[in-house]
């Protein structure tokens, strides 16, 4: 399973603002075992390049490719290959976090012995195991955010898409789902995260994206962004490229 994406723009409309671009002319390629991270700052275009390429919204312009499924053509069997966390997810407050995996298992047509295996697997590699039958409203953010990650992969899809994954996680649950990433990736998986965190992207990507202001600035492992840049480090690196498109923006 691999993704391609082609010159994806997206074109929104504010009645203060008129027109605006949430993205722009975006082009990369994730192959399989590989995570691939869209690092940038808050507002950069990294949540609607991510709902583009998982079928939530319909480009303005280019597409992306699923292996050889258009997103833009074939949703519908985009989406039967792809898991997404969105960033805002909800979850069903009254439900227990194994009656929400079960069901969205259910509704991806998964035999219930399979489904239950994989719901135990999950709850094992996200360590919320203890939790699996309390409800929702009970739960701490960090561990609801641990249900909406395995709820987004519920059906074992071999692209994962993940949006600013260790949101509301601490230390030790950020590492749990570090890890589970790792695994996903080693089992020949897909993966597609958006980041702003420095060490979050040198941990677990093979290669980033940078990208500020709805374009993406550079793309390379992080040995390449610095050598890119001549900077020490990937915050460096960061910084100059981020600050150096604002400056042309604003010229």
């Amino acid at each position: 399973m691999s993704l391609k994406v082609q010159g994806v723009g997206k074109r929104f409309y504010d009645k203060g603002r008129g027109e605006f671009y949430g993205c722009k002319d975006i082009s990369f390629a994730v192959q399989p075992g590989e995570v691939f991270g869209l690092l940038g700052p808050n507002g950069a275009g990294k949540t609607t390049t991510l709902r583009v390429v998982s079928t939530i919204y319909a480009p303005t312009e280019g597409t992306a490719f699923i292996n050889e499924i258009d997103v833009s053509k074939d949703p519908q069997g985009a989406r039967r290959h792809l898991g997404f966390l969105s960033s805002t997810s909800g979850l069903y407050e009254r439900l227990t976090a194994r009656e929400i995996l079960q069901y969205f298992g259910r509704l991806c047509d998964m035999k219930e012995e399979l489904l239950n295996q994989r719901i135990d697997m999950l709850l094992e590699a996200l360590d919320f195991k203890q939790y699996a039958d309390t409800r929702v409203a009970k739960l701490s953010q960090g561990t609801r955010q641990k249900v909406s990650i395995a709820r987004s992969i519920i059906h074992d899809p071999l692209l994962i898409i993940l949006d600013e994954p260790s949101t509301g996680l601490d230390v030790l649950a950020a590492s749990a789902m570090h890890e589970f990433v790792r695994q996903e990736r080693h089992l020949g998986k897909c993966i597609l995260l958006s980041t702003h965190t420095m060490s979050e992207a040198e941990k677990l990507c093979d290669r980033i994206g940078v990208i500020s202001e709805g374009r993406l600035l550079a793309v390379g492992t992080v040995e390449e962004l610095k050598e890119l840049t001549g900077k020490a480090n990937l915050e460096e690196a960061f910084v100059k490229l981020v600050r150096k498109s604002e400056s042309l923006t604003n010229a």
